[in-house]
């Protein structure tokens, strides 16, 4: 089953594969993955946390919420296209030391945020 996930003006822009891992933009490019509660971008670097439906950047503030962990009302969602093919992954960089989370919210665009590490 897809997750998608919500920016924070309840804006439907990525989403959770079946995989369970690899997130893709809504035009179906694969940009990330989560890999033990870690989310790497597909070249290796952690870029952040995905904890109970909320996707954190480095610093720890929110990025982005699947629909019930949301703080605003979702908007309905587009038509997904078609998934690329996906690039192979690149070896993993270490993880940086998870910070204290915060209920603040990242200035960072959630598509952007996922998609800083793609590959081609």
């Amino acid at each position: 089953m897809e997750i998608s996930l919500y920016d924070i003006s309840g804006h439907a822009k990525v989403y959770i594969a079946a995989d369970e891992s690899t997130i893709y933009t809504w035009k179906g490019h694969a940009v990330a993955y989560i890999d033990n509660e870690r989310l790497y971008g597909w070249r290796g670097h952690h870029l952040g946390w995905y904890v109970d439906g909320i996707l954190y950047d480095l610093q720890g503030y929110r990025v982005g919420f699947r629909r019930d962990k949301c703080p605003v009302v979702v908007y309905a969602e587009y038509a997904k296209y078609a998934k690329y093919a996906k690039y192979a992954k690149y070896a993993k960089y270490a993880p940086y030391a998870r910070p204290a989370l915060s209920m603040s919210n990242s200035k960072q665009e959630l598509e952007a945020f996922v998609s800083q590490d793609r590959a081609g």
